[in-house]
């Protein structure tokens, strides 16, 4: 069952918040998502903020909710969410009857400190570009590039939640193992390779029971919404820890998720069909359902932005690496992966996060990674004031953007996340 097009989506809608009617921004009001805020260096507990062009909505001062607990709220069932929804358009359109109160709540985002959308208990990061699993696996198994369970599982493993931060975050360099080349022994030092990948987190709304799977035909109904997510990752320890168990401190350091969760209510028209290459295995019946066919995809662009900080002290402004599509670059969708995940009877708690995996495209300028867009370092990347880059280095500021448009729909955004690379 997926969220319907209604009166919310409506392109004529217009709001009394002016900056939401500009055309090209993140946040009109056929958006309205999700994020947790404070008035910046006030020491607050934080609030549930809605954005709304350059301004958030505190849900709290609007008395649209009664506590700050992000978690309870995107617990709630869904036709509750989508009641908070119609709500929101009601109030914030253009000649709103609650227009008087509620811009008494509203606070200027270049006033708000924000923090990650909810607490998260369990992250789980997936693997779903058979792109980017092919073009890693041909760097790291040259003979076996793709393995043969690739193309019939969802392929992931779990994270570490403690270290996922908000966008503008510092990502400090980390220390581990490596193996160099013709080495007897490994040595401890800070990694050398390291990368960004491009991904979309996806946060569970209701959970499930444990011992209870959680089918297709409801696998949308436990998701509450996506948020861009860079889950940074240091390629030289990961090629000599990974095997046999897979990454450890290559991927535990640091991940760093976008303030604002867009619903999947805001993403009903973007919908796209699921699709397999006839050639390809088709999904076993527990990952495949009609309705997911004809609708399981979403269409989201996405795009990696590079700033260095030489190019910061020059004031030039950062510089497009890479851009691709979801519908591009994903296997498997997020419906797929909540209903792989709960199969053997997992049970998922409203906030958890399912990260998407790097999201690259079949060609070589989608690639949501340096180590695929540099070639592990063989073709370093050429950049508009001279400088190469194989892989990041200290001072280098990594953005990544996101947006839905389509013909007859207004252009939503995820807008940003951000992070800079220290020593």
């Amino acid at each position: 069952m997926h969220a319907a097009i209604d009166a919310t989506h409506d392109p004529q809608l217009r709001s009394w918040v002016a900056s939401a009617n500009q055309p090209g921004g993140d946040f009109p009001i056929q958006n309205l998502p999700f994020g947790r805020f404070r008035v910046a260096g006030s020491g607050r507990p934080l609030r549930i903020g809605v954005a709304i062009g350059d301004q958030i909505l505190d849900l709290q001062a609007a008395r649209l909710v009664e506590g700050c607990d992000m978690n309870a709220l995107m617990a709630a069932p869904a036709a509750e969410r989508l009641a908070l929804r119609h709500a929101l358009s009601q109030g914030l359109r253009a000649d709103s009857a609650q227009q008087n109160q509620w811009s008494q709540a509203l606070v200027a985002q270049d006033r708000a400190e924000m923090a990650l959308p909810c607490d998260i208990g369990d992250y789980t990061d997936f693997y779903t570009s058979v792109h980017h699993a092919t073009n890693v696996g041909r760097q790291f198994r040259p003979d076996n590039p793709l393995l043969p369970n690739y193309k019939w599982v969802p392929i992931g493993y779990h994270g570490r939640a403690s270290s996922i931060g908000v966008s503008g975050q510092c990502v400090h360099r980390p220390q581990g193992q490596t193996m160099a080349a013709g080495a007897s022994a490994p040595a401890l030092g800070p990694s050398r390779r390291l990368d960004y990948e491009l991904e979309l987190g996806w946060f569970i709304g209701q959970g499930n029971d444990l011992g209870t799977p959680i089918g297709m035909g409801a696998a949308e109904q436990h998701l509450f919404g996506v948020a861009l997510f860079n889950d940074w990752s240091a390629r030289d320890l990961q090629g000599w820890e990974y095997q046999p168990l897979g990454p450890f401190l290559s991927k535990n350091f640091a991940s760093t998720l976008a303030p604002w969760v867009v619903t999947l209510e805001a993403l009903a028209p973007f919908r796209a069909p699921f699709e397999r290459p006839a050639t390809d295995p088709q999904p076993l019946p527990y990952l495949d359902a009609p309705g997911h066919r004809a609708q399981g995809a979403f269409s989201i662009t996405l795009e990696v932005l590079l700033q260095t900080g030489r190019m910061r002290a020059a004031a030039q402004p950062a510089v497009r690496l890479s851009c691709t599509n979801t519908t591009r670059a994903a296997y498997w969708t997020p419906a797929q992966l909540v209903a792989h995940h709960t199969v053997n009877g997992c049970n998922l708690r409203p906030g958890d996060l399912l990260g998407s995996g790097t999201l690259s495209g079949p060609e070589p300028h989608e690639a949501g990674s340096l180590l695929e867009l540099a070639r592990s370092g063989r073709q370093p990347v050429e950049l508009p004031n001279g400088e190469q880059r194989s892989f990041l280095e200290d001072g280098d500021t990594l953005t990544l953007r996101g947006w839905c448009e389509r013909a007859g729909a207004v252009r939503i955004g995820l807008g940003e996340v951000s992070g800079v690379v220290t020593g």
